[in-house]
């Protein structure tokens, strides 16, 4: 192992994975969608929030590799990780683990009580993950998409925001749709090496491929039924001149208009998935340009019918 504190330095922040990190944004969805993107007050509070989930998301990264050292040893692209690889010993990781848990747990419990439950809830859940529920299949991906869904319901606990029923289902759907496609691509890749994890074994090709296909469509659809029955109230001082041209757009149902941006990432995603290059999803968010234009074409619209007219 490399002595260099500079090397050193480099492994103990790579076996954090901070590019995983983007999954957290999901905890802005409830400020987003409820109105209060401007609220410095609730901003803070959620962008806390972020911090203290990063913190506990890279601490189960730590957890999970320190595991599958052996295993991940074998595999195309986990053999460089640096604690397979044995270029971060187990003693720096698991000093790493107890140094992220204890300020994830101090930001929480600044937050409040039931963010700080529910942080310990999520760290729970993912070492129940890394101890073997990863290797029951059908669970390791409803545990997977459940660490989707427990990032957006910490995000409206932290600032006591209700969620919608419709909201929800868009949030399972998608969460669905990832994890099944991270595994449909796992399989091609570890296929392709001569090695499998043991969940693995009990999905066939076809089997993911539905599940892909059906969430995919659950996902969108969700959506679709979202922005008609729960849209939320537009702002944006050109839905009010448009309003005076036609009863049509005088109905609030602005973000239907998003449907085929999501409809496009979706088809993209599923492309992706099918091509095998999704085993993780956020680097894909932050190489693809095609799914990368998508979702910043779909925030940028959310946020400008929900925010255009209020100004910062």
């Amino acid at each position: 192992m490399n002595q260099d504190p500079f090397y050193l330095i480099k492994q103990v922040v790579k076996v954090a994975r901070p590019v995983h990190w983007i999954k957290n944004f999901a905890l802005f969805a409830a400020l987003i969608f409820s109105g209060n993107l401007y609220n410095d007050f609730l901003f803070s509070k959620v962008l806390l929030s972020f911090f203290s989930f990063s913190f506990a998301t890279s601490a189960t990264y730590i957890f999970n590799d320190m595991l599958d050292a052996g295993v991940d040893s074998l595999h195309p692209t986990k053999k460089n990780r640096p604690i397979a690889s044995g270029q971060l010993s187990f003693l720096l990781a698991l000093l790493e683990i107890i140094v992220l848990i204890s300020l994830s747990l101090y930001i929480a419990s600044y937050l409040n009580t039931l963010f700080l439950l529910t942080v310990i809830g999520y760290l729970s859940l993912q070492a129940a993950y890394s101890l073997g529920l990863k290797n029951l299949h059908i669970i390791d991906i409803l545990i997977i998409a459940t660490g989707f869904i427990i990032r957006v319901y910490a995000g409206a606990f932290v600032i006591d925001i209700h969620l919608s029923v419709w909201f929800l289902l868009c949030v399972i759907s998608s969460a669905l749709f990832l994890a099944s496609g991270k595994r449909r691509a796992e399989l091609n890749i570890l296929e392709s090496a001569g090695v499998t994890r043991r969940s693995l074994l009990k999905y066939g090709r076809e089997l993911l491929n539905s599940y892909v296909t059906m969430f995919g469509n659950a996902a969108w659809m969700s959506w679709a039924l979202f922005t008609f029955f729960e849209s939320p109230q537009a702002s944006t001082p050109v839905w009010i001149v448009l309003a005076e041209l036609s009863r049509t757009t005088a109905i609030n149902k602005l973000l239907m208009i998003t449907i085929p941006v999501v409809i496009f990432g979706i088809m993209r995603y599923q492309s992706l998935i099918f091509e095998g290059k999704s085993e993780a999803p956020e680097k894909l968010l932050l190489t693809d340009i095609s799914l990368i234009s998508s979702v910043i074409l779909w925030v940028a619209l959310v946020v400008w019918i929900l925010y255009g007219g209020i100004s910062a």
